[in-house]
């Protein structure tokens, strides 16, 4: 369970197996409700590679001293990530 910010992560391992890897991290709000946009890759268990970068943003709230996840979206691909990109920029 993380206690600050800094340690929180999207990294993920079962059997010792690193299954999903954080690449970069940037945290947007800091606070009782903190908010970080994560950049990862999943282990592909067939080829024992690492798939395309995602991104997920996350919300955590800080309960008794520590973080708990309390929502997500995902940016499953490329294409995705740039239409989120060119709204917020039509928008802005």
């Amino acid at each position: 369970m993380a206690e600050t910010v800094e340690e929180l992560t999207m990294n993920y391992e079962e059997n010792g197996k690193l299954l999903v890897k954080e690449v970069a991290k940037e945290i947007l709000s800091k606070g009782a409700w903190t908010t970080i946009m994560f950049l990862y890759q999943d282990l592909d268990r067939k080829t024992e590679e690492y798939g395309p970068q995602k991104i997920s943003i996350r919300r955590y709230k800080k309960l008794n001293g520590v973080y708990r996840q309390q929502s997500k979206f995902n940016i499953g691909s490329e294409k995705q990530a740039k239409q989120i990109v060119e709204t917020i920029n039509n928008w802005y």
